[in-house]
């Protein structure tokens, strides 16, 4: 998507949530101020690089079994990489 579709879309969903008393640029100066932690156990990989074939076991195994979890350390930085450049925010 374009910076300008992206623009259009912004307008359009503006426009929808001023329909409810809903100012999207004020809700978005305040969530400029909202700090996002991302802890060490969102972007591990439970089940592990080492051994790729383990079974998942016992403590945060919630996140290893998913379609297209990383494979190696560099997808997972890579997966990192997307999330902070998603982020509405400065990464520290």
């Amino acid at each position: 998507m374009s910076n300008e579709q992206l623009q259009q879309q912004y307008e359009w969903a503006k426009a929808a949530y001023a329909k409810y008393g809903v100012n999207t640029d004020d809700v978005l100066k305040k969530l400029a101020n909202i700090k996002i932690s991302m802890h060490c156990w969102q972007g591990d990989d439970v089940a592990g690089f080492m051994n790729p074939d383990q079974e998942l076991t016992g403590g945060i195994s919630v996140t290893g079994n998913y379609p297209g979890a990383a494979h190696t350390p560099e997808q997972l930085r890579a997966d990192l990489e997307k999330a902070f450049h998603l982020f509405p925010a400065n990464i520290k």
